[in-house]
């Protein structure tokens, strides 16, 4: 009786499997390319001195010297440029009185930029014979012996960034237009209802709470045009409905 069907014969199964191996080497031989150029490339963003910090941009700095930032934000030359920590960096200049914010920036192929946003001091206050330079959230961004040029000076009983005096006196000071603010000499407030204004010259603003500040800036502006506000040593916005002057 005939056999059903044909038999595969050793050659036509050696030859297949011939077939296969080189396919299976060439898999594996790209999967080794592969990996070597992973490696290659690791090596270089890691290892190598290839691409490492050489130099370090700093921007944005009055306040702070530029090598205390670089120390804060931990650069060192010669860092793989792939192991800086941007954020990390940004965390710890970010800590620092002077700064309000920052950012840190990569600039392949060796240059880290570091871009500081520094606090702005618009008074000084005097405690135990130090003069303190404060921003508008009443933190102290700079200290010497002598009262800082060019700022008002603030006085109320404990200044801070959690006094509410400090706050409401700070944000009249910082909503007053320029023209304004050059004249201040003293800013008083012994409650945050009651800042008032010693201006250069003598005159007494008496602005009270830090509410509706724009409307009590065009009743200054306004009365300083007429003859009895020339005349007056003392003008109150304090109620802006009814303003008085003496």
């Amino acid at each position: 009786m005939a056999e059903a069907g044909v038999r595969e014969r050793p050659t036509d199964r050696a030859g297949a499997a011939h077939g296969r191996r080189p396919a299976r080497w060439k898999a594996v031989s790209a999967v080794l390319l592969v990996l070597g150029l992973l490696g290659t490339l690791a090596w270089v963003l890691l290892g190598s001195r290839l691409l490492v910090v050489r130099t370090v941009e700093v921007t944005g700095t009055k306040l702070a010297p530029r090598d205390r930032v670089v120390a804060t934000a931990g650069i060192r030359l010669g860092l793989p440029m792939a192991r800086l920590s941007t954020g990390s960096a940004r965390s710890r200049l970010e800590r620092m009185r002077e700064v309000e914010s920052a950012r840190v920036e990569r600039r392949w192929p060796a240059t880290v930029r570091i871009v500081i946003r520094e606090r702005v001091p618009i008074v000084g206050v005097e405690r135990g014979g130090r003069f303190y330079q404060l921003d508008r959230h009443g933190v102290a961004v700079a200290d010497g012996p002598s009262r800082p040029p060019g700022l008002p000076t603030l006085s109320v009983a404990a200044p801070g960034p959690t006094d509410a005096s400090t706050l409401a006196a700070l944000r009249v000071v910082h909503t007053l237009p320029e023209r304004l603010r050059r004249q201040v000499d003293i800013v008083e407030a012994p409650s945050a209802e009651s800042v008032t204004l010693r201006m250069s010259g003598g005159r007494t603003v008496v602005w009270g709470s830090d509410e509706r500040a724009e409307e009590k800036v065009r009743l200054v502006d306004a009365l300083r045009k007429t003859a009895a506000g020339r005349a007056a040593r003392t003008i109150d916005v304090s109620a802006p409905e009814v303003v008085t002057t003496r």
